[in-house]
């Protein structure tokens, strides 16, 4: 009975993927065009929506940052 091909790299996540390809340069100017303009043809509404968008950063970070804590969820080294 033959294994199967196992590769030693790790799947790539789409942060890799994005980070110094030329995907992710495009993607973001596409963000950086898209905030200069609805920062200059809604100001308004981005300075009034700021304390909400402040306090929604809060749980966000949370749900998606914890995986750089270092936590191994019961692992020994």
């Amino acid at each position: 009975m033959t294994t199967p091909n196992v590769s030693s790299t790790p799947p790539k996540s789409w942060r890799t993927l994005l980070v110094g390809t030329p995907l992710g340069w495009v993607v973001t100017l596409a963000l950086a065009g898209l905030g200069i303009y609805l920062f200059a043809t809604h100001t308004g509404h981005i300075l009034s929506a700021l304390p909400y968008l402040l306090l929604l950063a809060c749980p966000l970070m949370h749900l998606f940052m914890h995986g750089g804590h270092g936590h191994h969820h019961g692992k020994r080294e």
